[in-house]
């Protein structure tokens, strides 16, 4: 049986960001159902915003990285911030480089047979799900099998202990939970 492969990433470049907290919680769920898991922090892989221009002058070494680790993995854990009832402009960037396609490379490559995992946490009342609407129409108009399962914390201020563990333990092991399910589907249809 193949090991499934996990690409964990938060929408988020904020240092503390709920959402690479959480998106991490998700990971060891992945990893405790036998799952190998890879996180990536955009701030530590900054691209430019998308632009034709830029694109005909060569991907971005940055886009590239980020391609070959979707190209590398099965599935996606992703946080997903908040902004404004919808998407955030750096997880949009994210999707929009990674379609991209490469010389000699299939047109969205990167989210072909992909399966997905989607969840925030946002200071508001309704814990980012409104934003979810949003990622889950573009990943799976992009080929992106999304998960019904998924999750919005509330109250984000006041949800991780000094750790980076949801103080609600039953929220604690539903985050858990989503990370286990991915890689046990993964595991299924890899089978």
């Amino acid at each position: 049986m193949s090991i499934p492969k996990i690409l964990a990433f938060a929408g988020s470049s904020r240092r503390d960001s709920f959402n690479k907290k959480l998106v991490k919680i998700a990971a060891e769920g992945a990893r405790l159902a036998g799952a190998e898991v890879t996180y990536v922090d955009f701030k530590d892989l900054p691209m430019p915003l998308f632009d034709e221009d830029l694109e005909a002058e060569g991907i971005p070494e940055n886009v590239k990285t980020f391609k070959a680790l979707m190209k590398a993995h099965q599935g996606l854990l992703i946080a997903c911030p908040e902004y404004n009832s919808s998407i955030t402009p750096l997880l949009k960037n994210a999707i929009d480089w990674a379609s991209r396609p490469e010389p000699g490379e299939p047109g969205l490559a990167c989210f072909r047979d992909k399966v997905a995992v989607i969840m925030s946490v946002s200071p508001g009342a309704f814990g980012g799900l409104r934003g979810l609407v949003h990622v889950r129409a573009i990943l799976g108009n992009i080929g992106v099998l999304v998960l019904p399962n998924q999750k919005g914390i509330a109250k984000a201020h006041e949800a991780f202990d000094e750790n980076g563990q949801l103080k609600d333990k039953q929220q604690q092991q539903e985050i858990h939970q989503l990370g286990n399910k991915l890689a046990t589907v993964i595991a299924k249809l890899n089978n």
